[in-house]
């Protein structure tokens, strides 16, 4: 009788962590496409990948994934890779970071690098000279912080805003921790930002 008791919180426990994990992968998904086409066969593609704060040399493994993430986006050998970062938690800046993991994975494209962002904001502020030749660009980062990236491409530019297409960061089972407590924080600020700054 005592064990079937304990089972109970277990039971709940384990139900309250799945559905955390499933729901963040509905928002992830739906972040992955909302208001994005899929890209064109034969068109110039720029994939910006946004770096995370990475403290030593080895690339960790938000990083890792938004390299791979960034790979699978490419389609064609004239597409550029660019991967943009400076150094916010570490010496080094995350551009290199990245670009030094994608090398060893064995990537063999075109690769351009941002090394002085230190916020989502300055990455699509100082990438935008890169962008300006591409026919389609993907912006990839996990779902909703790619998002939030496109806001503010289109904000700036709206005249590149238009050539955006869904990047390949969104499958489902990946990151599944990542994917939900990035939709969690995201929903908090959301929140604090319809209340503005003077509420509480």
């Amino acid at each position: 009788m005592r064990k079937s008791v304990l089972l109970v919180p277990a039971a709940a426990g384990a139900f309250a962590a799945l559905s955390f994990l499933l729901w963040g992968e509905l928002v992830s998904e739906r972040a992955s496409a909302r208001g994005l086409e899929t890209g064109r066969d034969g068109a110039r593609r720029v994939v910006l990948v946004l770096g995370y704060g990475n403290r030593g040399p080895r690339a960790n493994a938000v990083n890792r994934f938004r390299v791979r993430a960034g790979r699978r986006t490419v389609r064609g050998v004239d597409d550029v890779l660019i991967f943009s970062g400076g150094a916010v938690r570490g010496p080094e800046p995350e551009a290199e970071i990245l670009a030094r993991y994608a090398a060893a994975q064995g990537y063999p494209g075109r690769i351009l690098l941002e090394t002085r962002s230190r916020s989502t904001e300055e990455n699509i502020r100082n990438s935008i000279a890169l962008l300006e030749e591409a026919e389609e660009i993907a912006i990839v980062s996990n779902a909703l912080h790619a998002e939030r990236a496109r806001g503010l491409l289109r904000a700036r530019r709206p005249d590149l805003a238009r050539r955006l297409i869904r990047a390949e960061d969104y499958r489902f089972g990946e990151i599944p921790v990542i994917k939900a407590v990035s939709a969690a924080l995201a929903l908090v600020e959301r929140r604090r930002s319809r209340q503005g700054p003077g509420s509480r």
